[in-house]
């Protein structure tokens, strides 16, 4: 079958689109976590997605009802023990990954008969997205890129120095909060898209390729965004071609292409 076929079918449409929009999230959002030194978030927060989704199916609720208000509350259950400085950050998002997938297992092993939607949750299922879910995304997307054009003064100190940003005066809390938010709301529906195992990956990458190299920190954006992009789409057409999982085939295109931008960047400065 000739590959352009494929996309005479409606899910993959909505696979594409939806990974699109991820990507963009996931790409732009990624670079504020790596240099703020906050990149295992985003794998704390796919871990209480899972434990969520469970829950969800226990009850016979559709999970994306469940897993955003908890990935919600563990993201600023999170900030709140970091910033109070009660724990260090990478001890607070183990131990809510920890409990995250544990809660998911305890719920499966007492429920019986939707082991394997959860396990499609656990490596993703982008070919199953849904048009409710691509309408949010887009709605996300737009919300995300409006927020970083308006604050990207703030947000550019925020994450290069916290401490100055707050002698200069900005709005630190408002600043953190609106950014959990919107990375609690990329996990809960990236792992629709690449799945519990992989999600982190998608938010790490692409973010650590772009920052090869860039010329500024506008550029970095943009270009994780490219990075991301780029993944989603050589992993989903791999994972068409070759009969693959969509999720793993994201994250391996998408870490190729840190590897290429590794070495690009490694040439030039030598």
């Amino acid at each position: 079958m000739d590959f352009l076929n494929f996309f005479q079918y409606d899910f993959l449409i909505r696979a594409l689109v939806a990974g699109s929009l991820i990507a963009i999230l996931a790409g732009v959002l990624g670079v504020f976590l790596v240099l703020r030194k906050l990149s295992l978030i985003g794998d704390g927060l796919a871990h209480v997605s899972f434990g969520a989704v469970a829950l969800g199916l226990l009850f016979g609720i559709y999970p994306f009802f469940v897993s955003v208000p908890l990935t919600l509350v563990a993201a600023f259950f999170i900030f709140r023990f970091d910033q109070g400085k009660k724990m260090y950050g990478d001890a607070i998002i183990g131990i809510v990954s920890a409990v995250g997938v544990a809660g998911g297992v305890i719920i499966a092993s007492l429920a019986e008969g939707f082991n394997v939607d959860l396990f499609s949750y656990l490596f993703g299922s982008l070919l199953a997205v849904k048009m409710s879910e691509i309408y949010f995304l887009i709605f996300l997307c737009l919300a995300a890129l409006a927020f970083i054009i308006i604050y990207y003064r703030s947000l550019f100190a925020l994450a290069f120095d916290e401490v100055s940003a707050q002698a200069m005066g900005l709005k630190l809390k408002f600043l953190n909060t609106a950014l959990l938010s919107l990375s609690a709301l990329t996990v809960a529906l990236a792992v629709k898209a690449v799945g519990v195992m992989l999600v982190s990956a998608l938010l790490i990458l692409p973010a650590a390729a772009a920052l090869q190299g860039a010329k500024n920190f506008r550029w970095a954006l943009i270009r994780s965004a490219i990075f991301a992009l780029f993944s989603v789409w050589l992993g989903l057409g791999a994972a068409l071609a070759f009969d693959l999982p969509a999720g793993a085939s994201i994250v391996l295109a998408s870490f190729f292409l840190f590897l290429s931008a590794y070495a690009t960047a490694h040439f030039k400065r030598s």
